[in-house]
């Protein structure tokens, strides 16, 4: 059962199996064997601590299926940004597509230059939640892969193909 044109909500756990941020009304454009596309605007999103905030900018997210990481394009005045989240794959469950958040980030800027965010967030969950060894094995090698679709500049960094499956959304909802 495809989940396109369908709303969900997106949750991201922590290896301890708890909650760490959910994001209300996303939008799925795509749902295809490797990817759900999702779009968003003015998300309400709760941290584990209860915090509320808005997004401020419209954002697709591409949360993969079968890779350790899932990406957030968002679309600020001079262009698109993108922002990875090192994660397990997603899945649905019953109205929410989830994964398991691994702390590190890298942050792809417009200028097209990068930079890996949360290492010491990384090493002290790490430690603290167990991580085996597999694990972050996996995880090393999804920052590398990360990188060289970075560079190569392929998808999901492909702006134009993220503009794509923005304009699919707007059209479904006429926005302008």
């Amino acid at each position: 059962m495809s989940l396109e044109k369908k709303w969900v909500i997106i949750q991201a756990y922590k290896h301890n199996q708890e909650l760490h941020r959910q994001w209300s009304h996303s939008y799925v454009v795509e749902d295809n064997d490797d990817y759900f596309v999702l779009a968003s605007i003015r998300a309400s999103v709760i941290e584990a601590d209860g915090r509320k905030w808005h997004t401020k900018e419209p954002a697709m997210f591409i949360l993969s299926k079968k890779h350790w990481f899932n990406v957030i394009a968002m679309f600020k005045e001079e262009g698109i940004s993108y922002y990875v989240n090192i994660a397990s794959p997603s899945i649905y469950d019953k109205g929410y597509i989830k994964y398991i958040d691994y702390d590190l980030d890298i942050k792809k800027f417009i200028d097209g230059s990068t930079k890996l965010l949360d290492v010491s967030e990384y090493k002290k969950h790490a430690e603290e939640q167990g991580y085996s060894q597999e694990i972050m094995d996996i995880l090393s090698h999804s920052v590398d892969e990360v990188y060289k679709k970075i560079e190569k500049k392929e998808s999901p960094f492909i702006d134009e193909e993220i503009r794509e499956y923005y304009s699919r959304f707007a059209r479904d909802f006429k926005i302008e």
